[in-house]
């Protein structure tokens, strides 16, 4: 069987018309000689959307597995995340050109504020300055992580501009069904981080909905949640250093949960669900 190919799951269409693969690749915590391999080796496997982030400090890895893999520059979509001590307008313009230094690369396929870090109140500063490099063609789109309806208001108020994706924690734990229909209503995409949740035996993988759907279908636990995620209209963004699951995660295009199976899984859900106190109305990432 060949591996698995981003032509095989289709394309979400952004906002802005840019289209992008259904499934990405999260490089966090992927470092140094290592991080370069499992990089490397999801480029190899299929994945076509590196996922990235200046508090990630792996950036140059990124962008050296990209130059090993042999691969076209167009053929490949980076996307990174500007941290919240550079939301200062003039700052986060500056940290979109370092990461293209580290990065070795002349664009940014998506670039995302990495956290709103409402005690700050500088993340409209933080957006105004992604339109503005977004026009001097440093990145094709632009978007947002972890923000709530409350700051998406602000941002679009203030500049006319809304986000072609927002990246949110979604896991079956943590459903967060009124932030997707909120971004659904915008014409945002939402995008997955942690896709899988806690994958331990308390965690999603350990549930009756998930180990049942996995056997009906002949899949492991986590293609059983990324699919659950393709069908919700979410990308997500999994995360493994290990090839063969590299290529497990990509490969979600021969089975279709029922109805049953996605509300099933959706009711693991529950409000204290979050990996962490990660609330985006307190949390402050810097």
């Amino acid at each position: 069987m060949s591996d698995p190919t981003p032509a095989d799951l289709g394309t979400f269409t952004l906002s802005d018309g840019v289209r992008v693969p259904r499934v990405g690749f999260g490089t966090y915590p992927l470092r140094g000689d290592d991080g370069i391999d499992a990089i490397t080796s999801a480029l190899e496997v299929g994945y076509r959307y590196l996922d990235t982030a200046v508090n990630y400090e792996n950036e140059s890895e990124v962008g050296e597995a990209i130059r090993r893999s042999g691969l076209p520059r167009d053929e490949v979509q980076v996307a990174t995340k500007i941290p919240g001590r550079f939301h200062a307008h003039d700052l986060a313009a500056r940290s979109v050109e370092d990461s293209l230094t580290r990065l070795g690369l002349d664009h940014l396929d998506v670039c995302l504020i990495h956290w709103p870090n409402p005690g700050q109140g500088l993340y409209t500063q933080a957006w105004q300055a992604l339109v503005d490099v977004q026009q001097r063609g440093l990145v094709r789109s632009i978007g947002v992580s972890n923000f709530t309806p409350g700051h998406l208001d602000r941002i679009v108020a203030e500049t006319g501009v809304t986000p072609a994706v927002n990246q949110i924690e979604l896991h079956p734990a943590f459903c967060q069904d009124a932030q997707r229909g909120d971004d659904a209503r915008r014409g945002i995409l939402t995008q997955a981080w942690s896709p899988l949740g806690r994958a331990d035996a308390d965690g999603p993988f350990g549930s009756d909905a998930v180990r049942e759907a996995a056997q009906a279908h002949d899949v492991t636990p986590g293609q059983v949640i990324l699919r659950w995620h393709l069908q919700l209209g979410v990308m997500p963004l999994p995360k493994s250093a290990t090839p063969e699951r590299q290529r497990q995660n990509l490969d979600l295009a021969g089975f279709e949960l029922s109805r049953a199976e996605m509300e099933a899984i959706a009711a693991l859900g529950r409000p204290d669900g979050r990996l962490f106190d990660g609330d985006p109305e307190t949390h402050e990432e810097m």
